[in-house]
């Protein structure tokens, strides 16, 4: 059976590294977008990326980055994976994964700004991409649910994100079968990660293995 993999994303302290290194989510995600509230610099990721443990994979979340610093963080080690989150175009995808050694992840944000669905023809235009995996997300951070029927079925193994907490995290892997679950809103309290709810997540996809069959 399929093992549900889980990414605690937006760590930015030193105590969201103590607590992922004890719940073990399989990702952890470094938000190097400068308009997110999560925003860490390459060289307080590095710092953070130091105490993480070996076996959680450190995650890039870039939003339209100069190719040349996503790629000199991965050369180093500081990301283990890239994920795309702007509006980075088909080409861009291929430039960086022609420069990196490690998976591509390409977002798909699934409504526009005001909230309302994205076409369903223009979802499966971003959705034809050599990216490793898709990411579908509600937004930018938005921590909104979107309507999860609308994910393509494209055949390729995807990230799910956006609004996904303690409360619908195993609806979401038992209906909708993602490759992983995607969550940093869901694992905060006042805007900043809680140890307890982290290792809730991360028992709660746990305890979802099985659930659906290998991809």
């Amino acid at each position: 059976m399929a093992r549900i993999k889980i990414k605690i994303c937006g760590l930015f302290r030193a105590e969201d590294v103590e607590y992922v290194n004890a719940a073990l989510p399989d990702y952890a995600g470094f938000v190097f977008a400068e308009r997110s509230r999560r925003y860490v610099t390459p060289a307080r990721a590095r710092a953070l990326r130091a105490g993480l443990d070996s076996r959680i994979v450190p995650v890039g979340v870039f939003a339209d980055t100069d190719a040349a610093l996503i790629a000199s963080l991965a050369e180093d080690g500081v990301v283990g994976a890239v994920q795309l989150h702007g509006r980075e175009n088909e080409a861009f995808v291929r430039e960086v994964k022609a420069r990196v050694r490690v998976p591509v992840i390409k977002a798909i944000v699934m409504c526009a700004p005001d909230g309302t669905p994205k076409p369903p023809a223009a979802v499966l235009r971003e959705a034809e991409s050599a990216a490793d995996f898709l990411l579908f997300d509600s937004g930018a951070g938005t921590g909104e649910v979107f309507d999860w029927r609308a994910i393509p079925d494209m055949g390729k193994a995807f990230f799910l994100a956006g609004g996904l907490s303690v409360y619908n995290i195993k609806e979401a892997i038992a209906s909708y079968a993602p490759y992983a679950a995607d969550i940093s809103s869901g694992a905060e309290t006042d805007g900043v990660k809680d140890r307890e709810k982290i290792l809730e997540l991360v028992r709660a996809v746990r305890e979802s293995d099985g659930l659906i069959s290998d991809r």
